[in-house]
């Protein structure tokens, strides 16, 4: 399993996986923040990929100088497997790299079963972000 940059070739599979990986309300608010994630800036978005197919998407974005993780999603026959924390972590790495002032997790009803990922990984309660909907990707 390997972790890569978004390509437009994606748009397929990871839409496939979103419907399979998230419930139908999560699927249905996470596609227009994925479509202007894609048009804004397609590198904070990033797959994992096991024998040629996507088992994993991590969506981030940048909000006022803080990288934001936005919506996890990994193929349930993927699960704890290491697969989420590679997203995280090629996450991170983007977000260093564009010297945000900080790293939060967006968190709503859809994605706090996600918490336990995040918060093993180092991130506390003062790094979750539950305003999810004024985030600019959401609209």
């Amino acid at each position: 399993m390997h972790v890569r940059s978004f390509q437009l070739s994606d748009v397929t599979p990871v839409t496939e996986l979103l419907q399979i990986a998230l419930s139908e309300e999560c699927y249905e608010s996470t596609m227009e923040p994925f479509s202007r994630q894609l048009s804004w800036d397609s590198d904070l978005i990033v797959v994992a990929e096991h024998e040629d197919e996507i088992v994993g998407a991590l969506i981030g974005t940048i909000e006022k100088n803080h990288g934001c993780y936005f919506r996890i999603a990994v193929h349930p026959d993927f699960r704890r497997q290491g697969v989420g924390k590679s997203l995280v972590a090629a996450m991170e790495h983007r977000f260093q790299a564009r010297k945000v002032s900080g790293i939060f997790v967006a968190v709503d009803e859809h994605n706090s079963f996600a918490l336990p990922l995040y918060e093993a990984l180092g991130y506390n309660e003062n790094q979750v972000f539950k305003s999810v909907r004024k985030l600019s990707i959401v609209g």
